[in-house]
């Protein structure tokens, strides 16, 4: 049995209202390719909610390497090509740290 625990992570951006049909359109049935690499990365209980046009996304990280597994999932093709489509739809919020696109949120109360 694994008892390691996994690193919660909270990250929140905009959506463009106009986009935001579609936005939901193309995440009601996310490419498999995408799914995969997720799951890959070591992403477990993905799940992104909406509220008047922001974007709040929840999931846990399992893995060892945060860093590493994220450039891995930047340089697969298919996730190149769904966050193209997806990055029109976004917008970030300006005061986001470097190299962040979804902005990473406190931790401020949690129970399992």
């Amino acid at each position: 049995m694994n008892s390691k625990k996994p690193v919660r992570y909270g990250m929140t951006l905009r959506v463009r209202p106009e986009r935001f049909e579609e936005y939901k359109r193309h995440h009601a049935a996310v490419w498999p390719g995408v799914l995969a690499m997720i799951t890959a990365c070591h992403i477990r209980d993905y799940t992104i909610y909406h509220r008047d046009g922001v974007l709040f996304s929840h999931f846990e990280y399992w893995g060892d390497d945060f860093a590493a597994d994220m450039k891995r999932m930047a340089a697969d093709p298919t996730t190149q090509k769904w966050w193209a489509l997806m990055e029109p739809m976004q917008e970030p919020y300006p005061d986001r740290a470097s190299g962040e696109w979804w902005s990473r949120m406190e931790e401020v109360f949690h129970q399992d």
